[in-house]
């Protein structure tokens, strides 16, 4: 297996060789920085998929809730909205926002003071209406105010870095809400149940314009490290001042995640990784040795979503834009899971190699495929059959063509993954 790894890896490094050489180092240092985050995201969805046996497909929620996290954390302050009244209009609404939590609450231990069965189901409900219609009424005028005086709420200035934390913490806090409604499900309703919270996520996102500008977009995000600019005041020429910006950029991301994949072996080498693999090889025979596996899931749901929303933060700190409308289930959801079938699932490395591999071969696919389409239309022009309609287009759609192509064979030849889990067994 070592042998075959190092293979593999060895082999990857030729190909960013090589579309280093023919793409130009711009262009595939951008791209290493995209595959270094995805690398991180695909190693949160292995912690849930390969180490816990959980199927989510709401991964595109808890990216978007990363690059939510990282503008309203480093974007600059809006002075705008902090000299109006909009701070006083949204304390109100969180204010109301509590009260109709507390009631909701209050009414769902109503039994305790001896009101149960259908009254305290109709309490409950009637404590829902009241609480929603409570917050509505502060909400609403505090968003028109708020996009009429101010346009959006803005950003705190902080450092990008914090805005990756906060991230994790925001994906980590919903992610915790949804294992307690969800985990309970079988793995298929699971999947079905993850998918329609990613899409109320990404309902929110969009049309909440007062905090997050919805499809008016927000930029440019600051980087955490130096941009081009700074390197070219200081005297650079721009392709120096290109590849020294997005390699410390690289430097910093390569850091986030070897520190990540530091941690995670470490812990799925020890006792806990051995309990996550009884859990999700027969989680009946682990909840009879004592195990609580509706706690252990929910544990490694949290911390799968952790690294989603951290490399979502990632991307959008490195794009310096958070488009809501630009999040796609293609690309946010399936694309990863495409990462781990391909790289072997329950392997740290291979969810890492695959990462690296899928996006590489996502992103050069289109250009490739359009050099292919030109020459090919040239030949058929030359022999008089006419050129080829459409090429911009047809290339574009060819990434999902060689996407499915590569997963064909990698099914095929390799089931479990190029990289599959090596679990060692004591003697």
């Amino acid at each position: 297996m070592i042998r075959r790894s190092l293979t593999l890896f060895a082999g990857l490094f030729v190909l960013i060789l090589v579309m280093g050489w023919a793409m130009g180092l711009p262009f595939t240092s951008s791209r290493l920085v995209e595959a270094t985050a995805y690398a991180l995201i695909a190693l949160g969805l292995n912690i849930q998929w390969g180490y816990g046996g959980l199927f989510n497909f709401g991964i595109m929620g808890f990216l978007m809730l990363g690059g939510f996290a990282v503008t309203f954390i480093s974007y600059p302050v809006n002075p705008q909205f902090w000299g109006s009244d909009g701070p006083w209009m949204l304390g109100r609404a969180l204010i109301a926002f509590g009260a109709g939590a507390l009631l909701v609450y209050g009414a769902r231990n109503s039994d305790k003071i001896g009101i149960r069965g259908g009254w305290k189901t109709f309490v409950t409900v009637l404590a829902w209406f009241v609480g929603y219609c409570v917050y509505r009424s502060q909400i609403d005028p505090a968003a028109a105010y708020i996009e009429a005086n101010a346009g959006f709420v803005g950003g705190l200035g902080g450092h990008p870095v914090l805005g990756w934390l906060f991230g994790g913490v925001l994906a980590a806090g919903v992610a915790f809400i949804v294992g307690k409604i969800a985990l309970g499900l079988r793995t298929d309703y699971l999947a079905i149940a993850t998918i329609g919270i990613s899409e109320i996520i990404r309902a929110l996102i969009k049309n909440m314009d007062w905090l997050t500008r919805g499809t008016l977009t927000v930029s440019p995000i600051p980087w955490p490290t130096p941009l081009p600019q700074a390197y070219q005041a200081s005297g650079s020429d721009q392709f120096s001042s290109l590849l020294l910006a997005r390699g410390g950029f690289l430097l910093l991301a390569l850091l986030v995640l070897g520190i990540a994949l530091w941690l995670i072996s470490r812990a799925y080498a020890g006792p806990w990784g051995r309990m996550m693999r009884s859990i999700r090889d027969n989680h009946i025979a682990a909840a009879s040795m004592g195990k609580n596996v509706t706690a252990r899931q929910l544990e490694i749901f949290v911390f799968g979503s952790v690294l989603m929303g951290i490399g979502g933060a990632m991307l959008v700190s490195f794009t310096q834009i958070f488009d809501p409308s630009s999040y796609q289930p293609i690309n946010h959801t399936f694309l990863i899971w495409v990462m781990i079938i391909v790289g072997g699932a329950g392997n740290n490395w291979g969810a890492v190699f695959g990462a690296v591999l899928i996006w590489l071969v996502w992103v050069v696919s289109e250009p490739l495929a359009r050099v292919i389409f030109d020459f090919a239309s040239n030949w058929s022009t030359n022999f008089g059959w006419g050129a080829i309609p459409e090429i911009e287009s047809r290339s574009a759609q060819m990434r999902v063509f060689v996407l499915g192509l590569v997963i064909t064979i990698a099914l095929r030849y390799a089931p479990k993954g190029l990289l599959p889990e090596v679990v060692r067994r004591d003697a």
